[in-house]
């Protein structure tokens, strides 16, 4: 097959069978600009809801410029990467600055807003403005990989450029850039899947994958070798006084920059050595009720964390002291600490 034919190919298949998704409900750069974000490193399923809160609260540009930075937290919470919102709140008061409020509709001043790379560049400027711009991600790439039978590793920089270039010369002459963007990466989540097996009897491109005509599948794409995570070891207080619980600001920068966190220490404490540890913090410390293990993993770094529960009699003001109610409206408690939380 040649490449040129891709769009005859995918967009009538894209039109059977493309899922019914609240972020193609229409092409508004800011919906779809949105989405992308949230999608990144995140499942479908579980941005969904987000997606409908945040657009809710926040429904256009100057909202999401001039929303305040705890309230902007609380609505990504559990969506983790946080550095992607903060970045989106900045390109949204580039929007504000230098464009008028008015999404810019050229691939390279959306490629020049902070936070946006390629792939979130093309992916707006071809779904909304019809820009001749591929969309290269993971989902991509692996389909490319797998028709074309590429062997290189396409965690490369110089593969994902030369596979951009070479889709940019078929995006040149298609009539619908937008639908070809959404068409391929459906293909990539739903046929050509990355977990398992790809459902290639459904596959549009199936007579002209060159992995399938030699069943060579499972050897596409080639991607490098992961490094094992960093196990980094903590022992986190969950410090109650009455209803309310101790909360502090992290630092702002680094992982989970400026978002609230529970009090911890570094390091794997037992129960006495733990209440040892923070006889300085004045909190009247006086109940163990509980001490539980949990992990949580990041992309490079897993948390294993010894988690202390401890009733107090003191509120001291090295800590903020919250209410479940204010943890849940108003405090932005990542995932990572919040489930060291009691169960209820």
């Amino acid at each position: 097959m040649q490449l040129a034919d891709l769009p005859d190919r995918l967009l009538p298949w894209f039109a059977e069978n493309a899922r019914d998704l609240p972020w193609r409900k229409d092409r508004a750069p800011y919906h779809v600009w949105v989405s992308e974000i949230m999608l990144q490193q995140t499942r479908v399923e579980a941005v969904k809801p987000y997606y409908a809160r945040f657009l809710e609260r926040l429904p256009d540009v100057r909202a999401l410029a001039e929303c305040a930075p705890d309230t902007l937290m609380k609505l990504w919470e559990g969506l983790g990467y946080y550095s992607r919102v903060r970045n989106m709140q900045k390109a949204a008061q580039q929007i504000m600055t230098a464009h008028g409020g008015d999404f810019p509709q050229t691939y390279d001043e959306i490629r020049a807003l902070t936070g946006i790379g390629d792939y979130t560049a093309g992916a707006v400027s071809s779904i909304c403005f019809g820009c001749p711009e591929p969309a290269v991600d993971g989902n991509v790439l692996r389909v490319w990989a797998r028709l074309t039978g590429d062997g290189r590793c396409v965690d490369e920089q110089s593969v994902k450029r030369d596979v951009r270039e070479q889709l940019r010369a078929v995006y040149r002459t298609c009539t619908d850039c937008g639908t070809l963007t959404q068409a391929l990466m459906e293909l990539g989540a739903t046929v050509c899947v990355p977990n398992g097996a790809p459902h290639c009897a459904c596959c549009p491109l199936k007579a002209e994958c060159e992995v399938y005509r030699t069943d060579s599948i499972a050897e596409y794409p080639v991607r490098k070798t992961k490094k094992a995570r960093r196990i980094e070891e903590y022992t986190v207080y969950i410090l109650q006084c009455g209803e309310r619980i101790a909360v502090r600001k992290r630092g702002n920068s680094g992982l989970l920059a400026g978002l609230w966190e529970l009090p911890h220490l570094d390091g794997k404490r037992d129960a006495q050595a733990a209440l040892d540890a923070i006889a300085d913090w004045e909190t009247g410390a006086e109940t163990l009720c509980s001490v539980r293990q949990k992990k949580h993993i990041f992309t490079h770094i897993e948390w294993h964390m010894t988690c202390v529960h401890i009733l107090c009699t003191k509120c001291p003001d090295r800590f903020t002291w919250v209410t479940a109610a204010q943890m849940q409206a108003e405090t932005a408690l990542p995932t990572a600490f919040r489930i060291c939380l009691p169960e209820e």
